[in-house]
C-alpha cells in the first residue's frame, strides 16, 4: 500500500527543497518521488508464529502451519517485533498510535500461502515522522551540503512473503520453464516505511536510502543488508509541470542498491517526459528495473486499493501503546547517524570519512580505538581506508575479522613511536586480519621480523657501505641534484626488506655525505 492509497496528500515542491527542474524539449518538468522502503526485522523467530528467520537455510525448512496457511492454524503477535517497530519510528520521529489494529489484505500469488497479508490499514502503528537528508550543492559543489526533509507518512507492521525462484535463462517469470516456492521467508517481521512524494532528484532519494539504512542499524532492528533483501526500496516516480496537480505515477519495484534507486529514478523520469511531450499518457502501472540495460519495463497494472479488499483481521487483537510503554522503548534510542556524524567531525575527523563510518558501521571500532589514544584523525584514515580497503578485497566483514578498535589504536602507537613504518604498518594489519584478532599487531611484527630498523649504529653501517657503492649518485647529490638521493634512499630500504627508519635513513645519507 502506498501513501496515496489513502487520498489525496500534500507534496512538497522542487521549489521549497531548492531542488532542480528537468529540462524538456518543451520547457521545464518537475520531478517528484514517494519512497516505500521494506524493512525485515531481526528478531529470532516470525511475525506470527516460532519458526526460525535465519537467512540462508534450506528451502521450505523454517514453516510452520501458521506462516503456511494451513486451516485453523492460529497467528499470535510478536512482542519483540512491536517493541523494535516503535522504536524505529522513534528514531524516524514519528508520532505512535496509542491503538492499533491489523487487515487482511487480500493478495493472489503463489509466495502468501493463505492468500492474504496480514499487515496495517488505515490505523498504522507510526505517523507523521520526517528524515532530514544532506544532499551536496549541484550549483555550488565546495558548499555545506543542503539538507533536505522528506515527510515520512506512515509506518506500519505486516509480514514478509515467501520467495518465488523462476528457473530459467532470463531468471524472471517471463521466459521461466518453472517456478519454485521458498516458504522460508513468508511470515518475516516486515515493517513498511511511507515517505510522502518530497523527494525531487535522485541524489535525494539516495541520500534518503542511505540516511534511513544508517538509522535502522543504528538502531539494531535489522542489519539491513541490500544484497539480502533485508532492506528493499520501491520508488513511485512521476512528473509534471511547476505549479500543477500531482502527475499519474509508476511505481518501480525491488530495487536492491542505492546506485539502482537513483539511476531507476533518473531514467524513469525521462522516459514519462518524453511520453508526455509526445503526446501520451502516463499509465499507473508497476515496473521492473532492469540494471543491465538500464530501463524500467512494465511488470503489471498497478493494483488499487480497493482490489486488495482491506477488512480488519478477525484472528488478532488491537495493539495498544501506552504513554508508558513508549516512553520505556524511547529509552533504548541510541545516538543516531545525523548526531554521530556532528560528534565526529567535531573530534577532526573530515566530514566525507566520518559519513563513510557511520554508513559502514565503522563507527564502534573508531571509539575504541580513541578511547585507546589513538588520534581521531589517524584512525578515520586507517578504517576507512586501508582497513576497509583489506577486508572489501577478502571479502570479510569487520565484525567478523577480529580485528578491534584497540588492535587498530595500537597500529598507529608502533607508527608514532618508530617501530613500524606506514608501509609496514599494513603488512602487520594483513597478519591481524588473517589471524582473525589471535594476535595483534606488536606480536605479528614481532613473529614476522617486521619491525624498522632505527638502531642508528646498524643503520649508519648500512648508508655508509651504499654511499660507498653509489659514487656517481653522490657526486650528483653534491652537484645540487637533490632528488637523487631518493635511488640511495632506496638501496637502503632494499638491503635492509624495506624496514630501515625512512626519516632516520635520510638524515644519516645527508650526515655522509655531506650535502
Amino acid at each position: 500500500m502506498t501513501a496515496t492509497d489513502l487520498g489525496e496528500i500534500s507534496a512538497t515542491t522542487a521549489a521549497e527543497h531548492g531542488a532542480p527542474l528537468l529540462e524538456g524539449d518543451t520547457g521545464e518538468w518537475e520531478l517528484v518521488v514517494g519512497l516505500e522502503v521494506h524493512v525485515e526485522l531481526n528478531t529470532r523467530t516470525k511475525m506470527w508464529c516460532g519458526c526460525a528467520t535465519q537467512f540462508g537455510g534450506e528451502p521450505n525448512t523454517n514453516v510452520c502451519p501458521v506462516c503456511t496457511g494451513q486451516p485453523g492454524a492460529l497467528p499470535v503477535v510478536n512482542a519483540q517485533a512491536v517493541q523494535d517497530a516503535t522504536l524505529l519510528g522513534l528514531a524516524l520521529n514519528g508520532e505512535i498510535a496509542p491503538v492499533c489494529r491489523f487487515h487482511r489484505k487480500n493478495y493472489f500469488y503463489p509466495d502468501l500461502a493463505k492468500n492474504y497479508q496480514i499487515s496495517q490499514y488505515d490505523v498504522p502503528l507510526v505517523h507523521d515522522g520526517w528524515l532530514e537528508v544532506e544532499v551536496p550543492d549541484t550549483e555550488d559543489p565546495s558548499a555545506a551540503p543542503v539538507v533536505r526533509r522528506i515527510r515520512i507518512e506512515r509506518l506500519h507492521m505486516e509480514e514478509d512473503t515467501g520467495k518465488s525462484m523462476h528457473v530459467g535463462a532470463t531468471g524472471r517469470l517471463h521466459g521461466a520453464d518453472r517456478s519454485l516456492i521458498d516458504y522460508n521467508r513468508c511470515g518475516i517481521p516486515l515493517l513498511e516505511i511511507v515517505s510522502r512524494p518530497d523527494v525531487h532528484d535522485p541524489d535525494t532519494a539516495q541520500a534518503y536510502l542511505r540516511e534511513l539504512q544508517a538509522i535502522v542499524r543504528a538502531t539494531g532492528v535489522s542489519d539491513a543488508r541490500m544484497e539480502e533483501g533485508s532492506i528493499r526500496c520501491d520508488a513511485n516516480v512521476s512528473v509534471r509541470r511547476p505549479g500543477d496537480a500531482l502527475g499519474t505515477r509508476t511505481e518501480i519495484k525491488n530495487l536492491n542498491s542505492v546506485r539502482s534507486l537513483g539511476r531507476a529514478i533518473a531514467y524513469e523520469a525521462r522516459r514519462q517526459i518524453s511520453v508526455l511531450e509526445d503526446g501520451g499518457r502516463i499509465v499507473m502501472e508497476t515496473r521492473h528495473w532492469d540494471e543491465g540495460r538500464g530501463v524500467t519495463e512494465t511488470l503489471r497494472v498497478k493494483e488499487s486499493v480497493t482490489d486488495y479488499r482491506y477488512f480488519p483481521d478477525p484472528d488478532l487483537v488491537e495493539i495498544t501503546s501506552s504513554s508508558a510503554q513508549v516512553d520505556e522503548v524511547r529509552a533504548r534510542l541510541p545516538e543516531l547517524p545525523a548526531a554521530t556524524r556532528s560528534r565526529l567531525r567535531e573530534a577532526g575527523v573530515a566530514a566525507d570519512q566520518a559519513a563513510t563510518m557511520v554508513v559502514t558501521g565503522l563507527v564502534p571500532w573508531f571509539d575504541e580505538a580513541v578511547q585507546a589514544g589513538a588520534s581521531a584523525s589517524a584512525v578515520a584514515n586507517w578504517l576507512t581506508g586501508d582497513v576497509a580497503g583489506q577486508l572489501s578485497s577478502e571479502g570479510v566483514e569487520l565484525a567478523e575479522s577480529g580485528l578491534t578498535g584497540t588492535h587498530v589504536a595500537e597500529l598507529i602507537g608502533l607508527i608514532d613511536d618508530g617501530t613500524l613504518s606506514t608501509k609496514l604498518a599494513k603488512q602487520v594489519l594483513t597478519g591481524v586480519i588473517a589471524a582473525r584478532g589471535a594476535r595483534g599487531p606488536a606480536q605479528v611484527a614481532d613473529e614476522q621480523g617486521l619491525k624498522q630498523v632505527s638502531d642508528e649504529g646498524e643503520l649508519r653501517g648500512i648508508v655508509e657501505q651504499v654511499v660507498a657503492d653509489n659514487a656517481g649518485t653522490v657526486e650528483a647529490i653534491r652537484g645540487g641534484n637533490d632528488k637523487a638521493i631518493g635511488a640511495l634512499v632506496g638501496q637502503v630500504m632494499k638491503q635492509t626488506r624495506g624496514q630501515a627508519d625512512p626519516r632516520k635513513t635520510n638524515e644519516l645519507l645527508r650526515e655522509v655525505i655531506g650535502s
